[in-house]
């Protein structure tokens, strides 16, 4: 199966916890990608809670293809998320990102993130 592997998934595997270990068994069992506003994220996140940058780069490179974000998928991610805002209004634009590039290459997001519960997409870890 091709899953997506979002920020709030890389960060519980980076940290090792119950989360992450579900996480880990899904990098190795399944066809892996990351988006690259995930990476952006995580690097974020792990520079904030002072641990290893350069770890978090080269596992979330070594372990999934990275998915850049075409003109088209931040067309139709600007267009999903002014729709969702109505009904999610604090649901983020890189998650509207991931979505629609989880529809364009019929992949899971995997995720504890509470935004994606109602999306067919999304693997909740949680």
């Amino acid at each position: 199966m091709k899953c997506i592997i979002d920020a709030w998934a890389w960060v519980e595997y980076l940290e090792g916890t119950v989360y992450g270990t579900k996480v880990k068994e899904i990098l190795e069992n399944n066809e892996i990608y990351t988006s690259v506003i995930t990476i952006t994220e995580v690097i974020s996140k792990v520079k904030r809670i002072n641990k290893d940058v350069e770890v978090a780069y080269k596992a979330i490179t070594t372990h999934s293809k990275i998915i850049p974000i075409h003109n088209d998928i931040a067309k139709d991610a600007g267009l999903f998320h002014a729709d969702v805002y109505k009904k999610i209004n604090d649901m983020g634009m890189a998650d509207c990102i991931l979505l629609i590039t989880a529809r364009r290459i019929n992949a899971k997001i995997v995720t504890g993130d509470r935004h994606f519960k109602n999306f067919k997409e999304a693997i909740l870890i949680r």
